[in-house]
């Protein structure tokens, strides 16, 4: 990860955000701070914020498990709500270019404090300050963490579609197996989203009930659009994973078709180049052969055999082998 911020030049592991003009901007200090996020700390900085707000070690420690679901609780006085966010690996690489990570946002009484290990991009307008102006309270911002994250889930749905539709126009003239693993890979990305993201709706449905989202008005009617948008994501994910399903095993049947066409073709190459070759070897054995003392015996001979092959390529074209 580094030490440089991405709003500036550094990253820290701990950053501090204080809301000026429906803005987040840095914080000199995390006391007057309204939003604190670690990224990647160590045990020495994560133990600090967790002393400091008498926090549970798990809601830290928990996040570290790249397969931690989706969960919300309370402990303590605060509140931990685990989101599955989607994230896109672009190295070359990584066995999928597309999966979900947890992301840990903890609400207490005057703060939030978000704690990522994964490199996501669902927290970056935020950290960089660009996001748009809105009445920034916990809950419009936990909200709007949600719908930024079910924004991405689906811009990366679009971007494995268009993926998909690639490797289709590949697949028309391939017999490797090459591109198939491509799509199960695009399929196994897929599952990681569909799981991610109904997950996420249980949180959101617990999250709707909860007295704590009814402290602020304004949050109870955006959360039905962010409930809404995250359908939408999910519709997309089994939309695109029932294609591709049906697509891989319409393609293996293509690829095993392609190399039986190339199959034939290679055996009536290779019994047209065969009767020839026949006709020399009778005609070339050592004993009484018709023909043998006409000084126009080997025209005959291969005029015979070039037109035997001529006639056996006409058959074959007839018959759609070649």
């Amino acid at each position: 990860m580094g030490d440089t911020p991405k709003y500036g030049k550094e990253v820290l592991m701990i950053q501090a955000y204080k809301v000026v003009d429906q803005r987040f901007i840095p914080a000199v200090t995390t006391e007057e701070a309204f939003w604190i996020h670690l990224e990647s700390p160590s045990p020495e900085e994560a133990n600090k914020i967790l002393k400091k707000y008498n926090l549970p070690e798990d809601f830290i420690s928990d996040l570290q498990d790249s397969d931690e679901n989706s969960r919300l609780e309370y402990e303590d006085g605060a509140m931990l709500i685990i989101l599955r966010v989607p994230l896109y690996y672009k190295h070359r690489s990584a066995s999928v270019s597309f999966a979900t990570a947890p992301l840990g946002i903890i609400a207490t009484q005057d703060r939030l404090i978000t704690v990522s290990f994964y490199d996501s991009e669902v927290l970056t307008q935020y950290l960089e300050g660009k996001h748009r102006p809105f009445d920034i309270t916990q809950q419009s911002f936990l909200l709007n963490i949600n719908l930024r994250t079910a924004v991405y889930y689906l811009k990366f749905l679009k971007e494995i579609n268009r993926r998909t539709t690639q490797i289709e126009n590949e697949l028309h003239q391939s017999m490797r197996n090459k591109e198939l693993i491509r799509l199960l890979r695009m399929e196994k990305s897929l599952v990681y989203f569909n799981t991610s993201l109904k997950a996420n709706e249980i949180i959101l449905e617990r999250l709707q009930r909860s007295r704590w989202l009814h402290n602020d008005p304004e949050a109870e009617d955006m959360i039905d659009d962010v409930i809404i948008e995250n359908k939408q994501a999910i519709e997309m994910a089994n939309i695109y994973s029932s294609i591709l399903s049906g697509m891989m095993d319409a393609f293996a049947s293509i690829i095993s078709n392609n190399l039986n066409v190339v199959m034939k073709f290679l055996t009536s190459i290779t019994i047209t180049l065969a009767l020839p070759t026949l006709i020399a070897s009778i005609y070339g054995m050592n004993v009484h052969l018709p023909f043998q003392e006409n000084s126009y015996a080997f025209a005959m001979v291969m005029g015979f055999a070039i037109c035997m092959s001529i006639l056996l390529v006409v058959v074959f074209i007839r018959k759609k082998y070649f």
